[in-house]
């Protein structure tokens, strides 16, 4: 492929960002079944973006950064107005987002205080990323009425949900602490 294309991957995370804005005001107005559709498509951009940049060793710094930040971006925006709109509890809101507040606080203490931060998503977080972005289509599509399903159904993901974030949130906070305390404390080796 030509080298234009390296770019590409990068480009469809800017277009996920680029998203968020109106996925957010179709959850406000009500308009679930756009909402759906346009969580699908930056689903499937998600899903491109990582494919091209492993297949074709397109995986870049910046690509690193905006990958999941594209992410989280869209994930805060998707639970942000869903809380707003009174569909979910606003405490799951704070779960969440400030599950990714902590992330990333923690990043940029640890990037000015001990050094450059490098995208280390563990699987753990890979997990949770996914159940939230399962769990806002969910919600997304039972509010559309195009699938209906058992309220335990809902009931069982809201509390993969919550474990999975949570846990997630500490694996994050012992892990960067303890690089954090290995790095300071081995004579500033990155161990």
């Amino acid at each position: 492929m030509p080298t234009a294309w390296r770019h590409l991957p990068n480009l469809l995370s800017i277009l996920r960002m680029l998203l968020t804005v109106p996925l957010a005001w179709w959850i406000m107005d009500g308009r679930f079944e756009a909402a759906v559709i346009l969580a699908l498509v930056a689903g499937i951009t998600d899903a491109l973006d990582g494919f091209l940049a492993k297949r074709y060793g397109w995986v870049t710094w910046v690509g690193g950064i905006l990958d999941p930040l594209a992410d989280k971006l869209l994930l805060i925006a998707s639970f942000a107005t869903l809380a707003l709109s009174g569909v979910l509890p606003m405490w799951l809101a704070y779960l969440v987002i400030g599950r990714d507040v902590v992330i990333v606080a923690g990043a940029v203490i640890y990037h000015y205080f001990i050094g450059r931060v490098t995208a280390e998503p563990t699987r753990l977080s890979k997990l949770t990323t996914c159940i939230q972005i399962a769990f806002v289509l969910a919600i997304l599509l039972h509010l559309s009425h195009w699938v209906e399903w058992p309220l335990w159904f809902n009931t069982a993901m809201l509390w993969l949900l919550i474990a999975a974030t949570a846990a997630s949130g500490v694996d994050y906070v012992l892990r960067w602490t303890n690089k954090a305390w290995l790095t300071t404390h081995n004579g500033g080796s990155n161990a």
